[in-house]
């Protein structure tokens, strides 16, 4: 998952994001100012937005209607030194979705994100099912049939995304940008290895693996299917006979 985080004091953005990206292992932007904020939030494709609401050039509020006008549907996280409920009121109406007052817990910020990007999604239990397939968001977990299964970190993030957007086709360089920063470029090399792995891993002498690769196109998930035997193929009863010619004999 991606998230772009808005704060200008620079202590403040270092801890929040070194909390996300080695707690729920999630790509983090920072921008320094709501300018900079609004212009990464308009042009990216964020999982969620950490936004503080006193940030130079231009405010969280100024910022979070700029947001919302461009039709980013992006869940907001704004983080406020202003607990009154006018403020409060302010900012829901705008378009945010959950508000933090400072000081505040980096364990529950982290709690709260996980749960905006979980409800961004459209799932409310961060158990996610597909078929055999099990996904723990919070433990982060994977049992494929009742078993568990041992994935590494980037292969969890890799699958995660795909979980959150079920039969959805989705492109290497969209697994990119929400798996890294802007700084994604370095690693585009890495996906098909992971995906390579995951297959692998993801599959089982009766089951195919549910990624399916779509050349050209990306990759999807999909219900694990039986897999087909060479023996088991039915017979098409319809097709031509083979053609075998005989010798006639004289």
């Amino acid at each position: 998952m991606r998230v772009l985080l808005v704060e200008d004091e620079s202590r403040v953005a270092a801890n929040i994001a070194a909390a996300l990206r080695e707690g729920p292992g999630y790509a983090v932007d920072i921008a320094p100012d709501g300018v900079r904020g609004a212009d990464l939030a308009c042009e990216g494709s964020y999982d969620l937005i950490i936004l503080d609401l006193m940030v130079p050039k231009l405010n969280g509020l100024e910022v979070l209607k700029l947001i919302r006008q461009e039709r980013q549907s992006a869940p907001v996280l704004v983080l406020t030194a202003r607990s009154e409920k006018q403020s409060v009121v302010a900012l829901l109406n705008a378009g945010a979705d959950d508000y933090m007052a400072k000081p505040f817990d980096l364990g529950e910020l982290l709690a709260r994100a996980k749960a905006l990007i979980r409800r961004g999604k459209g799932l409310t239990n961060p158990k996610v099912v597909i078929g055999d397939l099990q996904v723990d968001t919070i433990e982060k977990y994977v049992e494929l049939q009742g078993l568990r299964i041992e994935v590494s970190p980037t292969e969890y993030r890799i699958l995660e995304y795909l979980v959150h957007h079920p039969r959805s086709i989705v492109s290497k360089q969209a697994l990119l940008e929400h798996l890294y920063d802007y700084n994604w470029e370095r690693h585009s090399n890495v996906i098909e290895a992971h995906i390579s792995n995951l297959r692998r891993k993801l599959s089982s002498p009766h089951t195919e693996s549910c990624i399916e690769t779509l050349r050209g196109r990306g990759y999807r998930l999909t219900l694990p299917s039986p897999r087909t035997h060479a023996a088991a193929l039915p017979i098409d009863l319809a097709s031509d006979p083979p053609n075998h010619e005989t010798k006639s004999q004289s």
